[in-house]
């Protein structure tokens, strides 16, 4: 008999919502994520400490752990800790570089982790990817997704502003990382899991043309759902190519050349809105696409310009010269133009003059 349908992974239970934080307790009692009720808690700096206390009362058995940065020694770390508890459940609270460092502990450790985010600065609260720091700079490590996850819009209206609007960024940069994927099929003959595309591109056209602002609750829930939708299709595929694309070259190229320059999110929608530069330029495609995304990013103050995150334009064009480098074997718009360097500065500085105004 032909298989009619397929199993796909996807958290137990995701709630997006004012309050939300206050059915933690209730979520760690299904039996399917701890049968005793043994549990960590993982926190980070900001937010962490406040909802860890919120919960605790809740809680029948539980220990609190810092998480000291989003590094694999932090993530080493904890794993140490978790097995020495013998816990059977750890739940990561804060932003992206606590829920990273959790995942990947609970990985090791070999255990089911619940993902709390504070902020919904981009994708890695419910995705199958870590992003850590190691000796040699950053790194992207594969890593079991959350079992469930939990938004609690009370606390995202209180983390900083430049963190919610990051995720805006790193959801629309699924437009390009989708197309780069259409492209390594045509050239390549990469195989395409339609499936995981759909939902990588349907989260951003939800995000792209939302009229309202970070303010408001109802934007804030695409918003949530779109990078948890980004993640899905991460673990539907089975690797980042759903939500990374000549991007996110570009972005952990600028991580690498210039540490520090801004934050992920703002990085993606930089390298996405250049990207769709290249195709309209080079493959006469994606002008009305670029658009789109600039004005998006405009529309929620996010940067457009390597002016914007204080790059010039030639650090910008090394990095993007760099960029394919950063991600051996994926084929993007980068690869398949293969610019040199002479050519990369010129892209950018046409990039600058068309849209710098």
């Amino acid at each position: 008999m032909p298989l009619l349908t397929r199993m796909l992974n996807a958290p137990l239970s995701i709630d997006v919502r004012r309050g939300a934080v206050a059915g933690l307790g209730e979520l760690l009692a299904d039996k399917r994520i701890a049968t005793e009720g043994r549990v960590a808690i993982a926190v980070g700096p900001g937010q962490g400490d406040q909802i860890a206390e919120h919960v605790r009362p809740s809680l029948s058995s539980c220990d609190v752990f810092h998480v000291e940065g989003g590094t694999v020694d932090a993530a080493v770390d904890l794993t140490a800790k978790l097995r020495a508890g013998s816990y059977e459940a750890v739940v990561g609270i804060g932003g992206g570089r606590t829920i990273d460092a959790t995942k990947y502990a609970a990985t090791l450790s070999g255990i089911p982790m619940v993902s709390v985010a504070t902020n919904l600065s981009h994708d890695g609260i419910c995705s199958p990817v870590a992003s850590l720091v190691h000796d040699k700079g950053k790194g992207s490590f594969g890593v079991v997704m959350p079992l469930a996850m939990i938004v609690d819009l009370d606390y995202v209206h209180a983390a900083p502003a430049r963190l919610i609007r990051a995720g805006i960024g790193d959801v629309v940069s699924n437009l390009s990382a989708v197309e780069d994927w259409l492209l390594a099929a045509d050239e390549c003959g990469e195989r395409v899991d339609r499936m995981a595309l759909t939902v990588a591109r349907t989260a951003a056209e939800a995000l792209l043309h939302q009229p309202e602002s970070i303010e408001s609750d109802r934007f804030l829930t695409v918003l949530a759902e779109g990078l948890v939708l980004s993640g899905m299709a991460m673990a539907f595929a089975g690797d980042s190519r759903p939500a990374s694309g000549g991007d996110h070259e570009i972005l952990h190229a600028i991580d690498h050349l210039f540490p520090g320059t801004a934050n992920h999110g703002e990085l993606a929608g930089i390298g996405a809105a250049f990207c769709f530069h290249l195709r309209a330029t080079h493959l006469g495609s994606g002008k009305d696409r670029l658009d789109d995304i600039l004005a998006c990013l405009a529309r929620h103050g996010l940067p457009r310009l390597p002016g914007d995150v204080g790059l010039t334009v030639e650090q910008f064009a090394e990095a993007v010269e760099y960029a394919p480098r950063t991600r051996p074997g994926r084929y993007t718009i980068l690869e398949f133009l293969g610019l040199d360097q002479g050519a990369t500065l010129k892209a950018v500085e046409e990039y600058v003059q068309a849209h710098g105004g």
